[in-house]
C-alpha cells in the first residue's frame, strides 16, 4: 500500500494519508512549506514509532511519599537518616505488591493489625521489620513473632545500617497507610526514581514532575546507540533454520549477558533501569524460542541478564542509593514477567547480585576503577547542563583539570567533561558513548573548541545524533531546555543515521547520512572559528550586547507600563530588549535606552520631550535611579 495520495492541480492539494484512515489534509501552493512534513518520506526521512510517555500513577506516589517525608523533616528527621529511611519505606512499599513479599501485603496488615491508631509506636515496629528484612531465617530468635517471622531476608545492605528511630503521629500514620493502598506493580522505577528525588528537593516541590529524565529520552538514546542493534540480530537469527537457530540463539543469548553498561553520572539511574528492562524484554523473547513448550524444571538457571552487567556512578548519596533500588525493583517486575510468560514463580531473594552504583565524583574518579574498560560495551547517560558562566568555581576546576588546561576550555560547558572522560577513557576499545547533552556544545563558539579536540586529537566518529528537541519539561517558570544526543565511538559505522525533528517538540524521523559533523549534520568535518575581524568593508565590532548595568536599566512589561503612564513623554526611551531566556520563553522584556541623551538637559539636542522624559526618569524610584548618569551613558551602544 502506498503511504498517501495526493491530488494537484498546481493550486491546490488534497493529500489522504492512507496510513491514518484516509485522513484528508487540504492545503493550497502557499502553505505547502507548512505541511513539508507529510513528503519527508521522499527525501530519506524515516518515520519511528513514539516513544512510551510516563504513567502519571508515578505522580500520584511521589506525592504522597513527599507529605510523610515533609512531616518527618518537620520533626527534626533529617539528612542522611531520612533518605535512607524513605528508601526503605519504598522498596517496603513495592515488595508489599510485588511478590516480593509472601504473602501478599503483609507489610500493610502488620500496620494495620499491630500498631496504635494514634501511631505513637509505629516507629518501633517499622525498627523491628528493618532488623529482621536484614537477617536470614535461620539466624532470627526462636522466640521471634510469627507475623514479623514471614518477612523475608532481603540482602544488598539496603536494610544493614542501623537508623535512629524516628517518631510518628496519627496523621503520618495514615499518610503510610495512603502510601500502602496505591497499586506499587503499576509504578515506574524510572520515572518514579527522579521524581521521587525531587519531591524531597525543596526547591523543586512546585515543579513535581519537571525534574526527571522522561522513559520517551532514555528510549531515544538506547534505541540507536545498542538496543536497535540487538534486535535487528535477533530478528535475522529467528529466521534461520530450526538447527541453526537454537545454535545461534544460544550464543546470542551468552553475548547480551555479558554486555556491561556505565552510566558516569546516573542521578537515579533512570538510564541503567530502562537499558536493564529492555534487555530482560529481549531475552525474554530469546528463552520463549529457545525453550518453547519444554518443561523446565527451575527457570532460574535460565536466566542470565543481570542487574550486575550495570554501573552508575553519582556525587550525591541519596539519588545513588535510589537507584540501587530501582534496579532491584526493575528486576523484580521483570521476573514477575517472567512468571506470567513460563508459569514459574521466580524471584531472586535475597538478593546477590546488585548494580554497582558508586556515591563518587565522576570527573575526579577513575573509571577503570569502578570498571575495567576492557570488560565495558557501552557509556551513556544525562550529565549536568550547566552553561560555561553558571558553573561554580568548583566546577570551573573540574573543567580546567579534565582538559588539562586547554586554550578557552573555560568557555566550554559543564557537559564537555564526559565527554572528554569518555574519549581518555575508550581509548583503543570498540566502547560506544551517548549523551544527551543541551544543543550548545554543538554551536557558536563551543564547537571548535571542544569537537577538534574529540574528533581529532581522540578520532571519536558521530554514528548517529539527534538533532535539537526540546527537554521534556512543562514546569512553569523554567527555561525551555533544548538538548542534543550524539552517539561517538572510535568504531565507524557503516551506517550512520540522523534524526530530525520538524520542530522542537515533533517526532523524529530518521535520515541516513554519510557523516556527521560536530554542528550534527550530513556533511564534512569543518569548524567555524571565532575572527574578530569583519569579512567585508564594515566597521570593527567593539563588544557584544552584553547587559552590564546591573538591572537597574531593564524593565518588565509591569514596570514599563507604570512608567508610560505616568509620563507618556519618555515612551520613546523605552525599547524592547530580548535576550536568550526572553527568546527562548517568549517573556516580554525592555529596557531603558538613553543613547543621545545627555544627562544634562541643555546638551540634549532632541527636544524638550525628551529632556522631560529624562527629568522624570532621574525623579523615578530607586531601581531605575541608583546609577550615575554620567558613568552609563555609552556611546558605542
Amino acid at each position: 500500500m502506498p503511504k498517501g495520495i495526493l491530488i494537484c492541480d498546481f493550486v491546490s492539494f488534497h493529500y489522504y494519508n492512507l496510513l491514518e484512515d484516509g485522513k484528508l489534509y487540504r492545503f493550497n501552493l502557499t502553505e505547502l512549506v507548512d505541511h513539508i512534513e507529510l513528503f519527508g518520506d521522499l527525501a530519506g526521512y524515516k518515520e519511528i514509532d513514539p516513544y512510551k510517555q510516563w504513567d502519571p500513577v508515578n505522580i500520584e506516589a511521589a506525592e504522597t511519599m513527599g507529605r510523610l517525608h515533609d512531616r518527618l523533616k518537620e520533626i527534626g528527621y533529617r539528612g542522611h537518616q531520612l533518605e535512607l529511611y524513605l528508601v526503605r519505606l519504598l522498596f517496603c512499599l513495592f515488595a508489599d505488591d510485588t511478590g516480593i513479599f509472601e504473602p501478599p501485603d503483609i507489610f500493610i496488615k502488620y500496620i494495620l493489625v499491630r500498631t496504635a491508631e494514634d501511631g505513637s509506636d509505629l516507629a518501633l515496629h517499622l525498627q523491628k521489620i528493618f532488623e529482621v528484612l536484614n537477617k536470614p531465617k535461620g539466624g532470627r530468635l526462636k522466640t521471634i513473632d510469627e507475623q514479623l517471622n514471614e518477612f523475608p531476608y532481603i540482602n544488598g545492605g539496603l536494610f544493614q545500617e542501623r537508623l535512629e528511630s524516628a517518631d510518628f503521629d496519627r496523621p503520618m500514620r495514615d499518610t503510610l497507610i495512603d502510601c500502602c493502598r496505591l497499586d506499587w506493580s503499576k509504578i515506574s522505577p524510572a520515572i518514579f526514581g527522579a521524581m521521587f528525588q525531587s519531591v524531597m528537593n525543596d526547591d523543586e516541590r512546585h515543579d513535581l514532575g519537571a525534574h526527571y529524565t522522561s522513559e520517551e529520552n532514555i528510549l531515544k538514546l538506547i534505541h540507536p546507540l545498542f538496543l536497535d542493534g540487538l534486535w535487528d540480530e535477533f530478528n535475522k537469527i529467528i529466521t534461520l533454520s530450526p538447527s541453526a537457530q537454537q545454535s545461534r540463539l544460544i550464543e546470542f543469548h551468552n553475548r547480551i549477558a555479558s554486555l556491561k553498561f556505565l552510566d558516569p553520572a546516573c542521578g537515579c539511574g533512570n538510564f541503567l533501569v530502562i537499558s536493564y528492562r529492555e534487555l530482560r524484554l529481549l531475552e525474554l523473547e530469546i528463552l520463549e524460542r529457545l525453550l518453547g513448550n519444554n518443561q523446565v524444571l527451575d527457570v532460574s538457571t535460565e536466566i542470565k541478564v543481570n542487574v550486575d552487567q550495570f554501573f552508575g556512578l553519582e556525587i550525591e548519596e541519596f539519588p545513588s542509593q535510589i537507584a540501587q533500588v530501582a534496579m532491584w525493583l526493575t528486576d523484580h517486575q521483570m521476573n514477575m514477567l517472567f512468571r506470567e510468560r513460563f508459569g514459574q514463580y521466580f524471584a531472586r531473594i535475597p538478593l546477590v547480585s546488585t548494580a554497582s552504583i558508586h556515591c563518587v565524583n565522576s570527573l575526579t574518579t577513575d573509571w577503570e576503577s569502578i570498571v575495567a574498560k576492557s570488560e565495558l560495551s557501552y557509556i551513556l547517560g544525562n550529565p549536568p547542563f550547566l552553561g560555561a558562566r553558571i558553573m561554580s568555581k568548583e566546577q570551573k576546576n573540574e573543567v580546567e583539570q579534565t582538559f588539562h588546561g586547554m586554550k578557552d576550555c573555560s568557555n566550554i560547558d559543564y557537559v564537555s567533561c564526559w565527554y572528554k572522560k569518555a574519549a581518555e577513557y575508550i581509548h583503543g576499545t570498540e566502547i560506544e558513548v551517548a549523551f544527551v547533552s543541551t544543543n550548545s556544545i554543538c554551536q557558536g563558539e563551543q564547537v571548535p573548541i571542544l569537537w577538534p579536540e574529540l574528533l581529532g586529537k581522540h578520532g571519536l566518529k558521530i554514528n548517529f545524533a539527534h538533532q535539537t528537541f526540546k527537554w521534556s519539561n512543562e514546569a512553569r517558570g523554567k527555561a525551555a531546555v533544548y538538548c542534543v544526543i550524539i552517539g561517538l565511538a572510535l568504531n565507524d559505522r557503516k551506517t550512520k543515521k540522523l534524526y530530525h525533528y520538524a520542530t522542537v517538540t515533533s517526532e523524529p524521523v530518521e535520515i541516513v547520512a554519510n557523516q556527521i559533523n560536530a554542528y550534527l549534520i550530513d556533511g564534512p568535518i569543518v569548524y567555524i572559528a571565532k575572527n574578530s575581524k569583519p569579512i567585508c568593508k564594515v566597521p570593527e565590532m567593539v563588544f557584544g550586547n552584553m547587559p552590564n548595568d546591573g538591572g537597574n536599566f531593564s524593565l518588565t512589561l509591569p514596570e514599563k507600563e507604570a512608567l508610560i503612564k505616568s509620563d507618556p513623554s519618555i515612551s520613546e526611551l523605552i525599547l524592547p530588549f530580548v535576550g536568550a531566556d526572553e527568546f527562548i520563553n517568549n517573556i516580554p522584556r525592555f529596557c531603558i535606552w538613553l543613547q543621545g541623551v545627555s544627562p544634562n538637559p541643555r546638551q540634549t539636542h532632541e527636544g524638550s520631550e525628551r529632556e522631560d522624559g529624562l527629568k522624570m526618569l532621574l525623579k523615578a524610584p530607586t531601581q531605575y535611579t541608583a546609577f550615575e548618569p554620567e558613568a552609563v551613558f555609552f556611546p558605542q551602544l
